[in-house]
């Protein structure tokens, strides 16, 4: 399955690209499906239905209509079901402190229940047998948090539960027995393991060969160059590559209106800009309609041309490993972070683990098994690509004969 995220700049008309780019592969024969939190006006005439935790259903469902599967991201149904489905493992305990139970109508979801909603549509996405799946994101910070999420949990699952600590497995029913009640280490390490078997379904998609990322940008304002570098430094750490940058609404060039030609003349410098910054990934430019499309028709034709192809993905450069002890004894690992700035990057090696922040991101990395025997050495910044120094540990490295 292909997959295309797609985020920007806020107000940029995301959700409206979203859905003109799977309408684009309907026209193609192909079976999309749209995720979105809020699908565009112009596909409510289409037949639609959330997604929550359980797949299809009438409280999280997908509903397919003549064009793509348009399936809505139901933030609060999803917080209610993982809240009493928790509620209801840990009863026991729960009764045992005398707690008193909430009931789903009192249930309100807090603050980043959306993110976790999403993360969980987008399992089931990743299970439904179509040819493409567009997802519309949030704007580009919280869509970098997003998608570094399903690394980042696994890592905090494995570190406060982990598997090996499920040795003693054996003696839970006799402790059981003695306490009365059942232990909740059984049931907490199997809604771990679920978790954990979830997220890697999630991770599997965002770091898949097939899936990439599509950038909608309004330019002109400063504001949009700098929330672009973010989105391509943060991108690089964390998730697929961009293979494209959709300028939307671009108004036509030699108006004779002052303002219309002031505005013109900052979109088209900005355009510039992006091209050469971005090199191999095309910038198409989407013009300016003067209205939102209101109908499915008008959606289809918002991308018709290249905006609306089906690239093959930007191949993502590889993270790896160079070998050159033959020539001054060290190991050097190569990280391309394009738009990097090295007063802006810092390094700390944990175990083995190297903890990488560039700019407002962090990323914790397992080390390569062949680096975690070798000290670090020294890193450099060249031309986007950050290069790591690692020395071999005599005490550590397998000797030659």
């Amino acid at each position: 399955m292909r997959t295309v995220f797609v985020t920007g700049t806020g107000g940029a008309g995301r959700s409206t690209v979203a859905a003109a780019l799977a309408l684009a592969g309907v026209r193609r024969g192909e079976r999309v499906m749209l995720l979105s939190d809020e699908p565009s006006d112009a596909l409510q005439g289409t037949d639609s239905g959330a997604v929550g935790t359980d797949g299809p259903g009438p409280a999280g469902s997908e509903t397919r209509a003549p064009g793509p599967t348009v399936a809505r991201v139901d933030s609060g149904a999803d917080f209610r079901h993982e809240f009493l489905t928790f509620q209801e493992r840990a009863g026991a305990v729960l009764d045992l402190l005398g707690a008193a139970p909430l009931e789903d109508g009192e249930l309100t979801e807090l603050p980043g229940s959306e993110q976790f909603a999403l993360l969980r549509a987008l399992r089931h996405a990743a299970v439904s047998g179509h040819h493409l799946l567009v997802v519309d994101l949030p704007p580009v910070r919280q869509a970098v948090a997003l998608l570094a999420l399903p690394e980042q949990l696994r890592r905090y699952l494995r570190r406060l539960l982990p598997a090996e600590r499920q040795a003693a497995r054996s003696l839970r029913p006799v402790l059981a027995q003695l306490a009365g009640v059942p232990m909740p280490a059984q049931w907490l390490y199997e809604t771990a393991a679920r978790w954990d078997e979830e997220l890697a379904v999630v991770q599997a998609l965002v770091e898949s060969p097939d899936t990439s990322v599509r950038l909608v940008v309004e330019p002109g304002p400063e504001a949009a160059d700098r929330a672009l570098r973010t989105a391509r430094l943060g991108l690089a750490l964390h998730g697929p590559a961009p293979d494209m940058v959709i300028a939307n609404r671009i108004v036509p060039a030699g108006s004779g209106d002052p303002f219309l030609a002031a505005l013109s003349g900052r979109q088209q410098s900005a355009l510039k800009g992006w091209r050469e910054e971005f090199g191999a990934v095309p910038v198409r430019e989407v013009p300016h309609t003067g209205r939102d499309p209101r109908r499915p028709g008008e959606l289809a034709d918002l991308l018709d041309g290249p905006a609306g192809s089906t690239l093959e993905p930007v191949p993502r450069t590889p993270w790896t490993v160079e070998d050159r002890r033959a020539e001054d004894g060290v190991l050097v690992w190569r990280l391309p972070l394009p738009g990097a700035v090295k007063d802006r990057l810092q390094l700390v090696r944990r175990d083995d683990e190297l903890f990488l922040t560039v700019g407002p991101f962090r990323r914790i990395l397992l080390l390569p098994s062949v680096l975690r025997r070798c000290t670090v050495s020294g890193a450099a910044l060249r031309d986007g690509e950050l290069r790591i120094r690692f020395e071999p540990d005599p005490g550590l490295w397998p000797r030659s004969r």
